[in-house]
């Protein structure tokens, strides 16, 4: 754990952070894919896979409140299962919120073209990476205090959203306006059955970022009971940020003429002619990627300060600043998530889409061994000494594993995410030789 003397996450930072990991680029933007893949069952979708998303986060939960770590599941890979999967893990989730924050960098440029559509995008992705790397480099209280604003933006403008397109639908003279739209154009599941299951990578991604409560549990304040806290608020999340405002855009406007390239609350807004609420929601977009971009570097550094505790990484990565921040770790992984400022340069527009697959497959390979650590916890620990028990265990963890599986095979299906699924092995391996070139150096079993 980081050093005991230096100042914590307090509780209301705790549950804004997870209140606003559920709310980034895969809600903002993505909705719009989802939405052009299964129509308005993409309700559905976000319903089951934040059932899923909840058995992840308990799974997860127990673990960290019977023994908080910085490591999150990575150290609990490592503890429960074994080094190998301590160092896959921990290197995949770094890997993964690498590409994250590469992919909510380079979405924070795009929604800036809503006002400033000739600004070179790997400029102000420069400029942007810069400023948040100052901000994760001071003090973690900084970075609290950063994610508790910027989430709170987030959710009053959700609520905000929900109200007046309530009042629109209702009271409004748009006479696109109007809750048949769920039903009408095709139906409910107006793509069928495949469109339903494709929804579902989108979906997954939109989810990414929410178990950071459980990295953020090694510097919280009494974290026993602020990670069940905030925990516990994952499905009332998922109902208001995903299924009410999806609900509310759908019923706004037919989702079939919803343009899904951009980020559907501006476009529906624009539209139906309130292009102030269209302006509104596109500065609230960017707060939501530049918040997840934030987030992002916190994680990756915690994690390879982690990997360094367990001698997965070089031991220069636990190196602590007197603020208590790892900022070799930190500044290793800025390093990297700057080659997005390089692919801004060459793909700017093609960058996108190749991201959101990598994150998909990685964010699911680091669930999957949540939830197998989650199991071998289970084998190796007194349920007595469990205070935060997992429902229906062990059916829920298995059930969610299927999930992920099915989710991996759907994505073999579709031309622009089969790529991430054959990468995924070759990433795999690379990580397997890293383990035993480091057993071989290190003389480690």
């Amino acid at each position: 754990m980081l050093n005991n003397h230096i100042k914590r996450l307090t509780k209301a930072q705790v549950l804004m952070i997870a209140l606003g990991s559920a709310i980034g680029t895969g809600l903002f933007f993505g909705a719009g894919q989802s939405i052009s893949l299964a129509g308005p069952s993409i309700l559905l979708a976000y319903a089951v896979g934040g059932i899923i998303m909840y058995i992840i986060l308990r799974a997860l939960g127990e673990m960290t409140v019977h023994e908080p770590n910085v490591g999150s599941f990575s150290y609990y890979s490592y503890k429960y299962i074994g080094s190998f999967a301590g160092f896959i893990s921990g290197w995949n989730y770094w890997f993964l919120y690498i590409i994250v924050c590469m992919l909510e960098l380079t979405a924070s440029t795009m929604f800036l073209d809503f006002w400033f559509p000739t600004l070179s995008h790997w400029q102000v992705a420069l400029l942007i990476l810069s400023i948040f790397a100052i901000i994760n480099l001071l003090n973690v209280r900084y970075f609290g205090e950063f994610e508790f604003w910027f989430a709170g933006i987030k959710v009053l403008t959700i609520i905000a959203l929900i109200l007046l397109g309530l009042y629109l639908i209702f009271f409004g003279t748009n006479t696109n306006s109007h809750i048949n739209n769920l039903w009408q154009n095709g139906g409910f599941m107006a793509h069928g059955f495949k469109g339903f299951l494709m929804s579902f990578v989108v979906v997954v991604f939109s989810f990414g970022g929410t178990e950071l409560v459980g990295i953020t549990a090694g510097e919280a304040e009494n974290p026993q009971k602020n990670v069940p806290l905030a925990i516990n608020g994952v499905i009332f999340r998922i109902v208001i940020f995903y299924i009410a405002t999806l609900f509310i855009i759908m019923s706004l406007y037919p989702w079939n003429k919803i343009d899904g390239s951009v980020s559907p609350f501006v476009d529906v807004f624009t539209k139906i002619g309130i292009y102030k609420a269209a302006a509104v929601m596109n500065l609230v977009a960017i707060t939501a990627a530049l918040s997840s971009l934030n987030s992002g570097i916190y994680g990756t550094g915690r994690m390879l300060y982690n990997l360094g505790k367990q001698g997965n990484a070089i031991i220069l990565f636990t190196r602590l600043g007197k603020n208590g921040v790892p900022y070799i770790a930190t500044i290793f992984s800025v390093l990297f998530i700057m080659i997005a400022v390089i692919l801004n340069y060459l793909y700017p527009k093609q960058i996108f889409n190749i991201l959101l697959a990598v994150a998909t497959i990685a964010a699911i390979l680091n669930w999957i061994a949540i939830l197998i650590a989650q199991i071998s916890f289970r084998k190796k620990v007194d349920i007595r000494q469990i205070k935060y028990k997992m429902p229906l265990y062990p059916a829920s963890s298995i059930i969610a594993i299927i999930f992920f599986v099915l989710v991996i095979i759907t994505m073999l299906q579709m031309n622009n995410m089969k790529l991430a699924v054959y990468i995924a092995p070759a990433w795999l391996i690379t990580l397997s030789i890293g383990y035993l070139v480091r057993k071989k150096i290190f003389k480690q079993e």
